[in-house]
């Protein structure tokens, strides 16, 4: 805990700096919570949009605790919530989670996946060789968010934009898109089927998409 009027339910009485961690964020929900705002501030109905079965007074409740701990911050005239740079310093934590959960059996990519979740997601499953000395530029639109990516060096970075002004722009939800991105399925079956929209340079996609792997044996 810290001395500044922060308090957080002490689940773990125990030295550990892991634990002192869980105490903070150690909720269900709270991670999924600093997940969704990841890349942008939300309003509150646009953070439980992206967290099907969540309940409001569950959600209130968790916006609450993590903005005690220093990890999110509430303007409360605009109504909008936003990381702190503490919570931001999460992104790391969520990526080694998603890198164990490669090893873990039982994922289910037909359950939902938020446009965060995905972009999160597709920060782990870059392939480094095939990354390297490639320079890309994508677009995504889902509906109520869209975002950038910019491949430099091998190093892959996002950023929300309110239109994607890329060379391509894929478009359809976190499942379809996820489902295009790590699918065998060439980019323009996809399209054919109905699963996903695109404008743009559809052979470019199509080879941004190749630098991405579910890689379970990783």
């Amino acid at each position: 805990m810290t001395n500044d009027n922060r308090s957080a339910r002490l689940r773990y009485d125990d030295g550990c700096l892991a634990a002192h961690s869980l105490n903070l964020i150690g909720d269900r929900w709270a991670l999924l919570v600093v997940r969704e705002l990841m890349f942008t501030p939300k309003r509150f109905q646009m953070i439980r949009a992206g967290l099907p079965g969540i309940t409001a007074s569950v959600l209130t409740g968790r916006l609450a605790q993590l903005r005690d701990v220093g990890v999110v911050d509430h303007d409360t005239r605009l109504g909008i919530y936003s990381l702190t740079e503490m919570g931001r310093g999460l992104l790391p934590v969520l990526e080694a989670l998603c890198r164990w959960s490669l090893m873990a059996p039982g994922h289910d990519p037909r359950r939902f996946i938020s446009p965060s979740a995905l972009m999160i997601s597709m920060r782990v499953n870059l392939i480094p060789d095939a990354a390297q000395g490639t320079d890309a530029h994508a677009g995504f639109d889902f509906g109520t968010e869209a975002f950038e990516m910019r491949l430099t060096g091998g190093t892959l970075e996002t950023r929300p934009v309110n239109t994607p002004d890329a060379p391509f722009v894929l478009k359809g939800t976190g499942n379809t898109v996820g489902f295009t991105v790590y699918g065998a399925a060439p980019v323009e079956l996809m399209m054919k089927e109905g699963f996903i929209s695109a404008e743009g340079d559809l052979t470019a996609a199509q080879s941004f998409v190749d630098l991405f792997r579910l890689d379970r044996t990783a």
